[in-house]
């Protein structure tokens, strides 16, 4: 496949270092880390010591002066690792623990939080969903109170990807209950401070090595520095702005392992005899190949072209829905036809392509389930679709 528009020859260079960091580092350490439910923080590190964690972000806070392109490769390219944990775990880092900081924090919270993240030095979690409120952003219950230059933040929080490890959250409360979006704000919280504690850790269908975590916030004292942007009730449009990136590295992380497995079972269909000669050479599993590979191909078009008009300075936001769920259900309906090609073995644990089938569904959930992006296209495309919703 011709490189596409939007790659440069240096964002090449970077997909060969990135490629030769997951063959040599990851790879070989993915089915251990999977049995052990976890794999270990020194990930983190090393990838911030090669420059991976801030490939978008300036170099005055150590990052590359990157583009939207370089992350699309970086998160591409981690899904060759063949572990969708691991994926997901960086690109918490990378693009949604640590966006808004950039885009909105000062130059203080920048120097504490965001540079130690990029170097790898200090683990991010983003910390949104309650258990009662998930999608419904505006319905959360985690509570900040004004104490004099402080913050007094109590509250639950779960599905917390990193949580169990982090160094700080983004976390996101309510400032004011009562007045909905106007009421959100966005605050760095240490989870070394008092009062910050793992409830439990989550066990998950899939994405085993990424540690997934119940958290609790019983009046911890946080700084009125550490509120990003320093003004209350902004926290919504941040948010908003940053999920928008956040689901265009879901779409790429869809992308990107959706190729590893179609390579894996044109490999396998090669390799396995049935009745005399490959299984790739009988007429209904070569078409079955044909459209996996095709709808792929379709899901790469979407994801690169709206990227391409990111680029350009546009903020397509149905466009960005559509490719975020368009790739997650290309990607879920690719592996359950590759699975089905490598018949019994695909269902054995030994066999990588189960670990893909579990891992595959979390990403119609996260960053915006299917109907959330729905929600979000139609508002845009039906006139008063939206007037008789409370």
């Amino acid at each position: 496949m011709s490189r596409h528009p939007i790659f440069t020859e240096e964002h090449e260079a970077l997909r060969a270092s990135v490629r030769r960091f997951v063959d040599q580092e990851l790879r070989p350490h993915v089915d251990e880390w999977e049995d052990a439910g976890g794999f270990p923080d020194e990930v983190f590190r090393r990838a911030g010591a090669l420059g991976f964690l801030g490939l978008h972000y300036p170099s005055r806070w150590g990052g590359a002066d990157g583009d939207l392109a370089a992350e699309i490769v970086f998160v591409e390219e981690l899904a060759r690792a063949g572990c969708g944990a691991i994926a997901m775990a960086l690109s918490v880092q990378t693009d949604m623990a640590t966006p808004s900081i950039e885009q909105f924090g000062t130059d203080d919270q920048k120097a504490r939080y965001l540079a130690p993240a990029i170097a790898g030095e200090k683990i991010a979690a983003i910390a949104i969903t309650e258990p009662d409120a998930g999608s419904d952003v505006a319905a959360i219950t985690t509570r900040a109170r004004r104490d004099g230059d402080c913050w007094r933040i109590s509250g639950r929080k779960q599905f917390i990807t990193n949580g169990a490890r982090a160094d700080f959250l983004t976390l996101v409360t309510t400032t004011e209950p009562g007045t909905g979006h106007q009421g959100i704000s966005l605050f760095l919280v240490d989870t070394a401070l008092p009062g910050v504690s793992v409830s439990r850790k989550l066990r998950k269908l899939g994405m085993w090595s990424s540690d997934t975590a119940e958290l609790a916030l019983d009046d911890v004292v946080v700084p009125a520095a550490n509120l990003i942007g320093l003004e209350p009730g902004r926290g919504f449009a941040q948010l908003m702005w940053q999920l928008q990136y956040e689901r265009l590295a879901a779409a790429a992380a869809s992308v990107g392992h959706a190729d590893w497995v179609l390579a894996r079972t044109i490999e396998y269909a090669g390799e396995r005899q049935t009745f005399g000669r490959p299984i790739g050479r009988h007429q209904v599993l070569a078409h079955r190949l044909a459209d996996a590979a095709t709808e792929l191909e379709a899901a790469r078009a979407l994801l690169y072209g709206t990227a391409w008009r990111v680029l350009q300075g546009e903020y397509p936001v149905v466009e960005i829905s559509m490719a975020k769920k368009y790739c997650a259900q290309m990607q879920n309906r690719l592996v359950d036809a590759c699975l089905q090609i490598f018949g019994g073995l695909g269902y054995m644990h030994e066999e990588p392509i189960s670990r893909a089938f579990r891992d595959a569904r979390l990403q119609r959930i996260g960053a915006g389930t299917d109907e959330i992006m729905n929600e979000v296209i139609a508002k845009r495309l039906v006139p008063s679709y939206d007037d008789d919703r409370a």
